[in-house]
């Protein structure tokens, strides 16, 4: 239901995936460094959940409550309105040009926090 109200076309393909840590691609050398340098991975960050595709991945321990369930999917919604690549892509170029918190993505992410966190 709220992902029908998010407005994913294919709610039906949204799945939580809990693990004990949230995947990083570490292998990828450019994003890698990239989110080294902006703070999303490094010694010490604990990431609480990441979305790829479809599905949210979350930590067993992280409370995945309403709001931030809705955040994570709006970026769902953002991928699927595109596609992952360019997702990751625009995402990344909007940190290093804006910051996390006021990267466009993640701002409309965080609106559904408020919108949701509300009802």
């Amino acid at each position: 239901m709220l992902a029908s109200n998010i407005g994913i076309v294919d709610p039906e393909k949204v799945k939580i995936v809990y693990v004990n840590e949230v995947p990083f691609p570490y292998e990828n050398f450019a994003l890698k460094v990239f989110g080294e340098a902006v703070g999303l991975v490094g010694e010490g960050i604990i990431n609480n959940a990441q979305v790829f595709g479809y599905s949210i991945y979350t930590r067993k321990d992280f409370e995945l409550n309403r709001p931030k369930l809705a955040h994570e999917l709006v970026h769902v919604l953002q991928i699927e309105r595109s596609s992952l690549g360019k997702v990751v892509t625009q995402h990344f170029s909007d940190m290093a040009e804006y910051g996390y918190d006021r990267a466009p993505l993640e701002v409309e992410a965080s609106e559904a926090n408020k919108k949701y966190s509300a009802s």
